[in-house]
């Protein structure tokens, strides 16, 4: 009772937590009404049942203390990753092909669930379990286990396909290895690899003949078409391209304020942007509400990742601490992916924007995850913690 009581304490306590959650719940506020621009059922589905059930199981994620939630990180990451498997078995039950992808589990009478979703929150907490108190990361073969805590959940989820979430894993991975003080020179080495590798695909995606290609025809496509939009070519506009340059053409006169409520349906619809209620939710936003939203909406995913790091910084539980940055991470990417595709600064990869898009599974899916930085931020230390990884000395890190 007593330790419940000093749970509660800590969670009423006013902390960087509870101005993530402000910040959450003004970016799901938004998404309801933008997505209630064009689909007002979708919208009042998203407000009235996933939004508050994504609040019933973050107010349960406050309970656990970090300790446990550690304890079973591992098991829920074998049973993610068992779902995900189930989901690429051919003529699987009750998983249905939408787009062309497998990526969705019916739930008879209930939903349907996106485990991809759950696994990106269970790869942030089994990465912080295995860093939590190592070393062996600070050396190029140490690196090794990390990055295959994140190799088979990512290959797992582009077998289904599915490239926009399994996008989200490398940064998250980098970010946290950072946090965990990873030496910059190993990561920055491997991350030109991965640079190096991905203009090899791009180059081979708009020069090389069929015969060589890696990227399935439509990813293929889609690289092509945003190349080309950003040189001013419009042959691709009524192809891969049409969902880009609709959603540019639709941010592009928003203008400074929008158009308001009415007017944006009418130019949203006529448009016919496809996906307009999840995926392309950032053009419906601009539209409406022009310039001023679109920074409204940045300003909040910068106070919401600042106030998750800072909820990092004041813990001194190691577990606790890179969870964090990782939930920082995750949303980051995310949202910086999205809006970037909306831009045409990304070919359209099909992701959501994180508390905004449509979507019970990823609502709350990134409710777990303020729920469990405020569960961290409000606890206090351990009196006889194990001593977590500190490296007082800077310069050691970039040896």
């Amino acid at each position: 009772m007593n330790q419940a009581l000093a749970s509660l304490r800590g969670i009423l306590t006013p902390n960087p937590g509870w101005v993530a959650l402000a910040a959450a719940l003004l970016l799901s506020l938004i998404g309801v009404m933008a997505i209630g621009t064009v689909e007002p059922g979708y919208a009042d589905k998203q407000g009235e049942l996933w939004l508050p059930a994504a609040l019933i199981v973050m107010l349960v994620c406050l309970l656990p203390h970090p300790r446990m939630i550690g304890l079973v990180t591992y098991p829920m990451l074998v049973g993610v990753l068992l779902v995900l498997v189930y989901l690429i078995m051919p003529g699987a039950p009750l998983v249905p092909r939408v787009n062309g992808a497998t990526s969705w589990i019916d739930i008879p009478g209930a939903m349907r669930v996106q485990p991809s979703e759950l696994a990106k929150v269970v790869f942030v907490l089994a990465l912080a379990r295995y860093l939590r108190f190592r070393d062996s990361y600070r050396t190029l073969i140490g690196l090794l286990v990390p990055f295959v805590i994140m190799f088979i959940p990512v290959m797992l989820i582009l077998k289904q396909p599915d490239l926009g979430t399994a996008l989200l894993f490398a940064p998250t991975l980098f970010a946290v290895l950072v946090a965990a003080g990873a030496k910059l020179r190993h990561l920055f080495s491997l991350l030109g690899l991965a640079a190096a590798a991905v203009a090899v695909v791009v180059a081979i995606c708009l020069w090389a003949p069929p015969s060589m290609q890696i990227l399935k025809p439509h990813q293929q496509k889609r690289i092509v078409s945003m190349v080309s939009l950003a040189q001013g070519d419009t042959r691709y506009v009524q192809d891969e391209g049409f969902q880009q340059d609709k959603a540019m053409t639709l941010i592009g006169a928003g203008g400074l304020t929008g158009y308001g409520a009415e007017q944006a349906t009418v130019i949203v619809t006529y448009n016919k942007l496809p996906h307009d209620h999840n995926d392309m939710i950032y053009a419906v936003i601009v539209n409406r509400w022009g310039l001023l939203g679109a920074w409204a909406v940045m300003g909040l995913y910068i106070v919401l990742v600042v106030s998750i790091l800072l909820a990092a910084g004041r813990s001194r539980d190691p577990f606790a601490r890179l969870s964090c940055v990782g939930f920082a991470a995750m949303i980051f990417t995310q949202a910086s992916i999205n809006i970037g595709m909306h831009l045409g600064l990304l070919p359209i990869t099909g992701i959501t924007l994180p508390f905004i898009s449509y979507g019970g599974s990823s609502l709350v899916a990134t409710f777990i995850m303020i729920g469990l930085v405020m569960n961290f931020a409000s606890r206090r230390p351990a009196l006889l913690s194990r001593p977590s990884f500190e490296f007082d000395n800077a310069d050691a890190i970039f040896q």
